[in-house]
């Protein structure tokens, strides 16, 4: 699988792996339950180890805790989460059932999801990652109304990493975001790579573009998760599954050719459903 540099410490991530909302959000002894080690043994079988959870995922976090205990040596995952929550204390305290969750000692990296209470959060954080408890610290969010701070924040603060959604229906990250990150050496993890979803159930009823050879891709999602892939700036695309063949297809977005931006604005019409 193709990988890209963290730009604060030039380590490589793969750059497609897995998010957790909905789909980890399921009990032991649930169908969708037993479905889920096959996610897992899919990404880490194509190169993958990015896991990105929440406390807002329901049982999210338990789950791939747990899975990854039952799975122990196929491969190193990197675990990211989040602090979602206000208050120091609480903010602790959430974090720390995170770890417990994940029956990890390190996490490589923490989020401030939405920017809840973000001030206090990173000073916490800045703490944890000077003490060796987490690897890298971030910011997320994923409604446009809210850009205009993350771009404040992503001005004044040193952050490793930023999470945001970029998809071909949702172009507004480009804009102002993504270059900013690039001009202040952030990596990029995009949620919602698909948008929505409508676009690609949709598409997917239509037939691929004769140019998907070319690309190396054999279904819209791969299609959809190039085009997030191909723009410089993005470190890594974390698409929410809980069907193994889903994660399969998904993580063969990571290999072969990615096509500029003229490429894709010359078969803009093709992408539409």
């Amino acid at each position: 699988m193709l990988t890209r540099a963290i730009p604060a410490t030039g380590e490589v991530l793969p750059v497609i792996g897995c998010g957790t909302w909905i789909g980890f959000d399921h009990a032991p002894g649930s169908a969708e339950y037993q479905r889920l080690p096959g996610v897992l043994q899919a990404l880490f079988a194509a190169g993958g180890r990015v896991i990105d959870s929440s406390p807002m995922y329901g049982r999210a976090e338990q789950t791939t805790g747990e899975l990854l205990a039952a799975s122990m040596g196929a491969a190193r995952p990197f675990l990211a989460t989040k602090v979602w929550t206000r208050g120091r204390e609480a903010g602790i305290e959430q974090m720390e059932r995170s770890f417990a969750h994940l029956r990890t000692s390190t996490i490589d990296l923490m989020q401030i999801h939405n920017l809840v209470d973000w001030r206090t959060h990173l000073a916490t954080l800045r703490e944890w990652k000077s003490a060796g408890r987490i690897r890298y610290l971030g910011i997320t969010h994923y409604t446009p109304s809210a850009f205009a701070e993350v771009e404040a924040v992503l001005r004044a603060e040193e952050l490793d990493f930023l999470q945001i959604n970029y998809s071909i229906d949702d172009r507004a990250a480009e804009q102002r975001l993504l270059p900013l990150a690039a001009d202040r050496g952030v990596a990029v993890i995009v949620n919602q790579p698909f948008g929505g979803g409508g676009l690609l159930r949709t598409l997917r009823d239509k037939p691929l573009p004769a140019w998907a050879g070319d690309l190396a891709c054999t279904s819209w999602a791969q299609i959809l998760l190039k085009f997030t892939l191909s723009h410089p700036a993005v470190t890594c695309a974390i698409p929410g599954t809980s069907r193994p063949e889903h994660m399969a297809d998904n993580a063969r977005a990571g290999f072969g050719p990615l096509p500029d931006a003229a490429f894709w604005k010359r078969h803009a019409s093709d992408l539409r459903a």
